[in-house]
C-alpha cells in the first residue's frame, strides 16, 4: 500500500522566463504565467505538470538529478537552446545541457510522443536500496540492472512517464537538488508514515508554503502536498 502519490515535477533555474520557453519546447508543454519568477507548464493531466521556480542559488555542480527526454533530433535541442557535452560520448544517446548549464540526456526516436519526458533519473550511492524506498513509498515496483550498476522505478501509479532510474555514482551529494517531484499524501499521518519510513522533514508547513518540505533516505528533496 503506498504512502504518497506522484504529483508533478519542479525545476528550480536562475532565469524562469528564459528557462520556462526551453523546457516547454523539451517537454511539449504549454507555458502559464504565475506570479513573478514562477511559470507553470502544463499538459493532458495535472500530473504532467511542471513547476519553473526562479531560486537565488545558481547551478555550481553536475546535477544530481536530470531529466531524459524523447526527440526526434540532436539538432532540435540545440534549436531550443540546449548544447552538446562533448565530454560525455559512446552512450546510445546525447548527453546535453540546457541554457543554464543543467545536464539532460536526449534520446532519438523515430516517433515522438506529444509529451516528451522519458525518464527522471537520480545519481544514488546506493541504488537498490533507495529504487525499493520509492517503489514503496509510490506504491509502484522497483528493479535492478546489476550489470550496468542502476535500479529503477516503474509503473508508478499517474506518472506520465517511464520510470524513475537511480544510477550508482561514488560522488556525495553536496547541494540541493535543482530538479525534484511532489506527492500528494493523505493527511499527517501519512506524514508520520514517511518519517518513519525514513524520510526528514526540511522544512514543515508553515503561513509562507502550504507543503512540507522532506528528503529521502539519501537527502534528495521531495515536497509533500496534503490531499
Amino acid at each position: 500500500m503506498s504512502i504518497a502519490t506522484y504529483k508533478d515535477l519542479c525545476i528550480d533555474v536562475s532565469d524562469a522566463d528564459r528557462m520556462s520557453a526551453f523546457w516547454s519546447r523539451a517537454l511539449g508543454l504549454d507555458e502559464h504565467r504565475q506570479e513573478p519568477g514562477n511559470v507553470a507548464l502544463r499538459g493532458a493531466t495535472p500530473q504532467h505538470g511542471v513547476w519553473i521556480n526562479a531560486v537565488p542559488e545558481e547551478r555550481t555542480v553536475k546535477q544530481r538529478v536530470h531529466l531524459d527526454v524523447h526527440a526526434a533530433a540532436v539538432a532540435e535541442y540545440e534549436q531550443f537552446g540546449a548544447a552538446v557535452l562533448p565530454d560525455w560520448k559512446g552512450f546510445p544517446w546525447t548527453v546535453m545541457a540546457d541554457p543554464e548549464g543543467g545536464e539532460l540526456c536526449v534520446f532519438v526516436r523515430d516517433e515522438v510522443p506529444t509529451y516528451r519526458l522519458y525518464e527522471v533519473v537520480v545519481d544514488s550511492a546506493d541504488p537498490v536500496r533507495i529504487a525499493r524506498w520509492w517503489a514503496d513509498v509510490l506504491g509502484a515496483d522497483s528493479g535492478e540492472e546489476a550489470e550496468h550498476g542502476f535500479a529503477y522505478v516503474d509503473n508508478i501509479p499517474g506518472a506520465p512517464f517511464e520510470s524513475i532510474v537511480f544510477p550508482g555514482v561514488s560522488e556525495p551529494k553536496t547541494a540541493k537538488n535543482r530538479i525534484h517531484w511532489d506527492v500528494t499524501i493523505a493527511n499527517s499521518e501519512s506524514l508520520d508514515d514517511l518519517t518513519g519510513a525514513g524520510a526528514a522533514v526540511v522544512r514543515p508547513r508553515d503561513a509562507e508554503i502550504g507543503w512540507t518540505v522532506m528528503a529521502d533516505p539519501e537527502g534528495n528533496e521531495f515536497c509533500a502536498f496534503s490531499g
